[in-house]
């Protein structure tokens, strides 16, 4: 769907009431810990896709927890809002965040197998010994792309 700057700011007007609306009004514990990361409202308002991120275990809880609140939040989404009808929601896992976490790991794990480290004294990387660049180029040749080595 196209945005332009109207539907973006019906879309942040939207997570912003969802989210104000989960951290005042629902008293639901399964609902704490959740961020609403985006909005996508329809053009004529009829339906709000909603994402969210939790805490990995807790999907099927906050699915759950969400099915039951959805009535209360259309609601108060429709109270606090001045449209002229109020949008069915529906709530989608936004699982970006944990890829994003998850390729966060992958590149400590691999930084840390190179045997790079930060300097504690002032952030900087220290060097890297001679034996992992050796070994870069060895995996780099092996898998076809550049090797640091001049030809």
């Amino acid at each position: 769907m196209k945005q332009n700057s109207s539907s973006r700011r019906v879309n942040e007007q939207a997570r912003q009431v969802i989210a104000e609306t989960l951290m005042f009004e629902i008293s639901d514990p399964r609902l704490r810990m959740v961020t609403i990361t985006g909005c996508e409202v329809s053009f004529d308002r009829s339906a709000c896709n909603v994402y969210y991120t939790a805490q990995p275990d807790s999907y099927d809880e906050v699915e759950a927890a969400f099915g039951k609140a959805k009535g209360k939040i259309r609601s108060l989404l429709a109270k606090k809002l001045s449209w002229r009808t109020s949008p069915e929601l529906r709530f989608f896992i936004d699982k970006s965040v944990d890829e994003a976490e998850r390729i966060a790991r992958a590149l400590a794990f691999e930084r840390d197998r190179l045997g790079e480290s930060v300097d504690e004294d002032n952030g900087e990387e220290a060097p890297v010994s001679e034996d992992a660049i050796e070994g870069e180029d060895i995996e780099a040749s092996a898998s076809g792309g550049d090797s640091l080595e001049d030809d």
